[in-house]
């Protein structure tokens, strides 16, 4: 994107992605840039949100903005969109932006809000992003949103990171309103990786609350969980300094402390004995955590990260390993030194 094309207004928003979070962006983003079209899998929910305006499945009775279009033309949302939003599940987005490529113009800035790690490649998603659509900026929007309370028009914050600030700012000015405050930073790989991982010790907190082991069990596992964030994060070049902000400490706080996430509550409820196929059997949403807790430990020993926590989840949710097996050895472990 050229200076000039910068200072061009962001008119028209294209979403893909119309599950909980993607229909609440819609919701926050039309109060500023009125032109905001959803991407929809069925002609049922373009239906419905077209004419009752509501996304019932993921928001309930949540009444949705007239200015939101709901669409299952892929085309004409991709070419007409001025910043394409991709809010698939993190294990989709390769297959979502090769569906876009063919119909996106060069430089689009492309906002990238689902949170994890490719499990076939250990990717990051602005890696799958460089591989697919190298000509197009990137921009990583992560903070403690929960998609209820975005699409009911409350008031949160989120960091908006990108390696070229001039466009971070551009398009924040885009989704700027005087509930939802976007803070711009030029670190996306520090962004992403607390995104991903916070999901993985939101788990952990929530089979610490389900298994009921205290508070201050909770409190130890998201202390000692910021501190793989932040090894992780030394691996791959981000700053220590991002992990204390929106995407880092606040997505942590939120997403380990709260049963609407679902991470936490897929936590809980494996803590109190539930099978990992009996807790999504249930569920409508993803639970980015189950995927990025078996990438990540991948990419940890490969690495050689200690990521202890990080590894523990994995073995009661992939390897059949109990939570109490699990917790025993957690506690066990070598006395280190806090760093």
């Amino acid at each position: 994107m050229t200076e000039n094309e910068q200072k061009k207004p962001i008119e028209k928003i294209g979403i893909i992605g119309a599950g909980s979070w993607g229909t609440a962006l819609a919701q926050m983003i039309c109060q500023t840039t009125p032109d905001v079209t959803l991407l929809t899998r069925n002609a049922d929910l373009t239906d419905e949100i077209n004419t009752k305006h509501t996304n019932s499945r993921y928001l309930g009775d949540i009444e949705l903005s007239e200015k939101i279009k709901a669409s299952q033309d892929l085309k004409t949302l991709v070419t007409n969109s001025d910043v394409l939003f991709m809010v698939p599940p993190a294990q989709h987005l390769r297959a979502a932006l090769e569906s876009a490529k063919p119909h996106l113009e060069k430089d689009v800035p492309l906002v990238i809000c689902c949170k994890g790690i490719e499990m076939s490649t250990g990717l990051l998603m602005s890696d799958i992003v460089k591989e697919v659509t190298p000509d197009n900026p990137y921009l990583i929007l992560s903070g403690p949103n929960f998609a209820h309370e975005i699409a009911r028009g409350l008031p949160a914050a989120a960091t908006l990171a990108c390696s070229n600030t001039k466009v971070g700012r551009h398009v924040a000015q885009a989704i700027f309103s005087k509930t939802f405050r976007p803070y711009v930073t030029s670190d996306p790989v520090g962004a992403e990786i607390g995104g991903a991982i916070k999901n993985v010790i939101a788990i952990a907190c929530g089979i610490v609350y389900g298994y009921e082991l205290g508070e201050n069990a909770r409190a130890a596992i998201m202390t000692r969980g910021m501190a793989e964030i932040k090894r992780m994060g030394k691996v791959l070049g981000a700053r220590p300094e991002t992990f204390l902000g929106l995407s880092g400490l606040g997505d942590l706080t939120l997403t380990c402390n709260s049963v609407q996430s679902r991470n936490f509550s897929l936590g809980v409820a494996r803590g109190r004995g539930e099978t990992l196929n009996e807790i999504l059997a249930k569920r409508h949403n993803v639970t980015e955590g189950v995927a990025t807790a078996a990438a990540v430990l991948d990419f940890a020993k490969k690495h050689a990260i200690d990521m202890p926590i990080c590894a523990a989840v994995n073995e009661t949710l992939h390897n059949g390993v109990s939570v109490k097996d699990t917790i025993d050895a957690l506690l066990s472990r070598p006395l280190t030194q806090e760093s």
